[in-house]
Order: structure tokens, then sequence, then C-alpha cells
């Protein structure tokens, strides 16, 4: 399918299979989910009877003091002892296989083109890394919040949309599903587009 590039009278020629597929919204949602999970820490630890330093040596003898009898001074019910149940680290993530992956990434890809939410260009008009710059740029394309794309980020680029807020910059290799569900519009170079299809193709 052919693309209009914004600002130009040319078209981009990119492939159905990745700017023109069917939405999946169960797959969409399986991705995006296992994303966020596999974001997560699960650094959440606490100390059990075992863990907690001391009570080797049983407190007091079994029987004659009229104690109920007990074996450390480390057990749950002790001041200072171990969690009942304590709780271990854990793995969130989810498995979700490459090909998966990527065809949530198309479909996300297309409904994004189909809702005219993906806007193409041939490069990014931002050459002296000024502020004022990528406002002129944003506001020509009608963007308030969202992320622009491109094969190699620029130290330009990055010092124009730095102080802006709700733009996000990125290369094709650091695409995320995501970022790009969040986003209101993505801008898209015209080479970028092109490394996304070898990679999801």
């Amino acid at each position: 399918m052919e693309i209009k590039v914004a600002g130009k009278k040319a078209k981009v020629e990119v492939s159905d299979e990745v700017f023109n597929r069917d939405y999946s919204e169960a797959l969409v949602h399986q991705v995006v989910t296992a994303y966020l999970a596999g974001g997560r820490s699960g650094t959440k630890a606490q100390k059990s009877r075992s863990d907690v330093r001391g009570g080797g040596k049983k407190p007091f003898k079994q029987k004659g003091t009229g104690r109920a009898r007990a074996g450390t001074i480390r057990s749950p019910i002790w001041v200072g002892g171990g969690k009942t149940f304590a709780a271990t680290p854990r793995d969130h993530s989810q498995k979700v296989n490459k090909k998966m992956y990527r065809a949530g990434m198309k479909s996300i890809i297309s409904e994004l083109t189909r809702s005219d939410r993906m806007v193409f260009v041939n490069s990014i008009a931002i050459k002296e890394g000024k502020t004022k710059e990528a406002v002129k740029f944003l506001a020509k394309h009608k963007m308030s919040k969202g992320m622009i794309v491109m094969d190699e980020i620029t130290s330009e680029v990055i010092l124009a949309t730095r102080n802006i807020p709700n733009i996000y910059v990125t290369d094709v290799k650091s695409l995320d599903p995501v970022s790009l569900v969040s986003s209101d519009m993505v801008i898209m170079t015209s080479d970028a587009a092109e490394k996304v299809q070898e990679w999801l193709s």
C-alpha cells in the first residue's frame, strides 16, 4: 500500500502486512500486559523463621516451667521472630513468543495508520536543537502528545524536544507496544518505516 508523506506530494510504499493488518484487541491486550508485567521488579521480601538471625538454642527446658514449650526465640509468635507467610521475590514476567509479539506490534501500527494517528515524514525538520524549532514542527503536524520515531536519533532532536511535555523520541529498536498504544499521534520518518518493515516482516 502507498501512504502519503506529510507536506509532500510523494508517497511512501509500505507493506500491507505491517501497516494494514486487521486489528486484534485480544492479542494487543496480551502483548501490552506482558510488556508491563516484564517491567515489574518483584523485589518484595520478608524473613521467615529460618532467615532471622539467632534462635539456635532452645530458650528454656521443655517441661516444668509452666510455660508453653518453645524451640526457638525466632518463632513467628515471638517478638523479633520471623514472618509466618513471608513474602519472597517474584518473577511477574509472562511468556509471549516472538511471532505473537511481532503480530501485536503490527496490529497496533496498522490501527494507528488507519485512524490517521500515524504521520510519515521524509525527515525531522529540526537542525539547531532549539525548543522553538521543535514546537514549530509539532504545531505544523498538530501534535501535542505522542512519539517521534526515527531511524537514528540525532542530538539536535533530543535537545529540542527534551523540555516539551508528553513528547517522546525513540528509534526503531526501542519501539514498544505500551508507548505506541498510549500515543495520541506518532510521527515516523520514511527511513524508520523501512526499518520497521524489515524488523516485523
